[in-house]
């Protein structure tokens, strides 16, 4: 059973996570750089794996969009590569704070403590495999990844050819980081069913599917961070730099099958008319379709999650800064909106109204991501509206806190 195969995989990373908590800071970043230069060295084997997953995705009808993401180029494998190298880089955060000094001879202090095992599940990102893996390392977590059918030749070409020998040869454990084995799809539900063996889970992928499994995790004790949602939010004001915006609206769309791309495009309703002919032509350049009112849609729908109609932007007049975030808070996922605006005042309005992940003047959405903004690689984008890691989750958030009481 399917149930048995990723609970043999929590298991051996269980038992492995002491290597990982216990090592010191100069193994743990000797890893990191040695799975960078792993993927250089041993790109040949990687990139086969992959094409073989390009190919029979292909000839299953995968879209364009999900191809772009399945997708290891020479030059995105160096990317992975060069991040890894700049994660070795970081600093380790301070894994004991001192807090205040208590009554008979006593100090209170903050420890880090790692989670333990956290799970990781995803789609078709053969990329994730190595960014999951890195942060999970970086913070001293061993880790049970899962991945869809469609990428699991490449993410096991990485698991195998770069991120266990990497771990062996900087006398760490190589067990830490388990790959699930199997392509069903049952894996992902078993993945959030041991809460003893995998506490915490991250959930990537498709709005639908994640949030199920959020539901199927909670009913188990599991807990999650998940990124179910997506759809990049621009508007555009009456006072905005027009080239600016057009320009904006251009870089927005550089990738289309990816959460932070523009989704929903507002305008000012006093320059609607006369902007829109030179909108929908910055569209057309890019090789996006409009979608305008009336709409047979919900006006936020995310057209990343949709692989017959990827190529698509909803546009939609509003009346001014404060509708277009009102707008954005109640109608899209709340990851990331920006306004393009030479009007500081009604720059502020509309930060200060919007209420979502990452807020953006007179800049793209496609910077909210976790080494476009913070330069490490990230483990998902959190939405969630509660207390806690929020936005691009990097190894700093992979933590628990412990409080500690010692002799002065």
């Amino acid at each position: 059973m399917v149930d048995d195969v990723v609970e043999a995989c929590a298991r051996a990373a269980k038992q492995a996570a002491p290597s990982l908590a216990t090592a010191s800071e100069a193994a743990i970043d000797a890893a990191l750089v040695g799975m960078a230069q792993l993927l250089r060295a041993r790109s040949e084997e990687i990139l086969r794996a992959n094409l073989r997953d390009i190919a029979a995705a292909r000839a299953d009808g995968m879209s364009d969009g999900l191809l772009d993401r399945l997708t290891i180029s020479e030059a995105r494998l160096n990317t992975m590569a060069d991040s890894l190298e700049l994660l070795a880089d970081v600093p380790h955060p301070v894994r004991e704070t001192p807090v205040r000094d208590l009554p008979d001879g006593l100090r209170l202090v903050e420890r880090r403590r790692p989670v333990g095992v956290l799970g990781a599940n995803y789609e078709a990102r053969p990329n994730v495999t190595v960014d999951v893996a890195s942060q999970l390392v970086k913070s001293r977590n061993a880790g049970v990844l899962r991945t869809g059918s469609a990428a699991l030749r490449s993410a096991t070409a990485l698991a195998t050819e770069a991120i266990a020998p990497a771990l062996a040869e900087a006398g760490i454990d190589p067990a830490a980081i388990q790959l699930v084995p199997s392509a069903d799809r049952k894996a992902a539900s078993a993945l959030v069913r041991f809460p003893d063996l995998i506490p915490l889970v991250i959930l990537r992928g498709s709005g639908e599917s994640t949030r199920e499994l959020g539901f199927e995790a909670a009913k188990h004790g599991v807990r999650t961070l998940a990124h179910a949602d997506g759809g990049g939010v621009l508007y555009i004001d009456a006072s905005a730099d027009l080239d600016k915006a057009y320009d904006l609206v251009s870089r927005s769309l550089d990738r289309l099958g990816v959460c932070n791309r523009l989704n929903l495009l507002l305008v000012d309703s006093a320059i609607y008319d006369d902007v829109l002919p030179n909108v929908l032509e910055t569209l057309d350049k890019a090789g996006v379709r409009p979608s305008l009112p009336p709409y047979d849609h919900a006006i936020g729908y995310e057209w990343a999650l949709d692989s017959a109609h990827e190529a698509t932007v909803t546009v939609s007049p509003v009346d001014g800064a404060a509708q277009a975030a009102q707008l954005a808070n109640e109608e899209t996922s709340g990851l990331a909106a920006g306004i393009v605006t030479e009007d500081e005042a009604v720059a502020n309005v509309f930060m200060d109204t919007y209420t979502g992940t990452g807020v953006f003047w007179n800049a793209t959405t496609r910077l909210l991501d976790g080494f476009k903004l913070l330069a490490v690689p990230e483990t998902g984008i959190n939405i969630d509206k509660v207390p806690g890691p929020r936005g691009p989750v990097t190894y700093t958030d992979l933590c628990l806190r412990q409080y500690a009481v010692v002799p002065a």
